[in-house]
């Protein structure tokens, strides 16, 4: 689809937001409004590479990133997968639930250094799915629209919302990345259930993952990668974006290989239901531990505050 021809940027000023800055110097990108037919499209292109993420007792998000013949790739979050149990179950967007491994061979780390991301795999052979494109979040400024998809869950209510497709802007863009290898500030209402799905440019595009919410009721996400923090006006207005992982994490990585193990090779069910998750009144039991579990990623010691700011 010839979507780059519905786009007139008018991009003025750039972005420049030190590692410590108190009053960043921001640009603005003014763009032509979305059309409700761009905004359709983008819509079903993120529904059809966004799947659910299941254990016992989880429901996460996460994307379709890459296919190897019938063995797919969902790239989600770390602290997703920590919060939960295997063994793992895949929903796609059909519905069908798929056993997945966490890989395990020696060209295929499940988790990328210390960045908040990991991958599952499952295998396929009846039905092909979409794969994500993948944009550049180096492309992106400050003002620009962005979307985000994924599955909340109410955890008050115990209730499924379903997929959900949400409008914003970018609001921040660091310099240098929080800890989880968080970069992208935007303005788009994350909810808990949302970690790990696609952040989605104009043209359909992957750009980042989706990982943290807005305005944490505890913990202190807001720490460099290097240790360091920013000063206090620049982390007020941090608290007030969402955030997420440049897609370049991903493609800088080496993608994963197969997984050298048998796969479960039909879907496990075929139903809207949530199959392998605790039934409640929403279709997953909640569970009180999974949001004061902390996040710790390889070579880091215990305590890092993404999980406990109640990020997924």
């Amino acid at each position: 689809m010839q979507w780059r021809l519905l786009l007139l940027v008018a991009c003025i000023g750039s972005l420049s937001i030190s590692s410590v800055a108190s009053a960043p110097n921001v640009g603005v990108c003014v763009e032509q409004p979305l059309t409700q037919r761009l905004g359709n499209q983008l819509q079903y292109k993120a529904k059809s590479i966004t799947v659910k993420v299941l254990s016992k007792n989880f429901l996460g998000s996460g994307i379709l990133i890459h296919k190897q013949g019938s063995v797919y790739t969902v790239l989600t979050n770390a602290h997703v997968l920590k919060s939960g149990k295997p063994p793992y179950q895949i929903q796609t967007p059909d519905a069908h639930v798929y056993v997945a491994d966490v890989p395990s061979t020696k060209d295929s780390a499940p988790y990328f250094k210390n960045n908040d991301l990991a991958v599952l795999q499952f295998r396929s052979l009846k039905v092909s799915y979409a794969i994500a494109s993948l944009g550049s979040a180096s492309n992106l400024s400050v003002g620009n629209e962005v979307f985000a998809a994924g599955f909340p869950f109410d955890f008050d209510t115990d209730q499924d919302q379903g997929f959900v497709f949400k409008t914003g802007k970018v609001s921040l863009i660091l310099k240098k990345a929080l800890e989880g290898g968080y970069r992208i500030g935007y303005t788009n209402d994350l909810q808990k259930g949302m970690s790990g799905g696609p952040l989605l440019n104009r043209f359909g595009e992957v750009v980042a993952i989706n990982g943290m919410h807005a305005e944490p009721l505890w913990g202190n996400p807001y720490v460099y990668q290097d240790g360091t923090e920013p000063e206090q006006p620049l982390r007020e207005k941090m608290s007030k974006s969402s955030w997420g992982i440049p897609i370049e994490t991903w493609k800088n990585a080496k993608n994963p290989t197969p997984v050298k193990r048998s796969f479960t090779s039909p879907p496990l069910t075929k139903g809207r239901g949530g199959f392998g998750v605790r039934q409640n009144r929403g279709g997953v039991q909640r569970d009180s531990r999974s949001h004061s579990r902390s996040l710790s990623f390889p070579g880091k010691a215990p305590g890092n505050a993404i999980l406990e700011a109640g990020a997924w």
